[in-house]
């Protein structure tokens, strides 16, 4: 696999991997439990960050309602 074929992101990982599930019936869940983020002020590396604390659980599910039974 050449290095133009490998995922560098998040979002292009969970694109990729919901177009390969994708009518295979199949559900793609993400679950996070006391979820930490640090979010930069801006670019570069003298950006700030806040922290964002998610204290619970944060569930995202995808299927595709398309290939599934009536």
């Amino acid at each position: 696999m050449s290095d133009a074929e490998h995922t560098t992101n998040w979002n292009d990982l969970a694109i990729g991997l919901y177009d390969r599930l994708t009518g295979r019936n199949a559900e793609i869940t993400y679950e996070f439990d006391d979820m930490h983020v640090k979010v930069p002020s801006g670019t570069g590396t003298n950006a700030e960050h806040a922290e964002w604390a998610l204290t619970g659980t944060m569930k995202i599910r995808t299927r595709d309602l398309g290939s599934s039974p009536n």
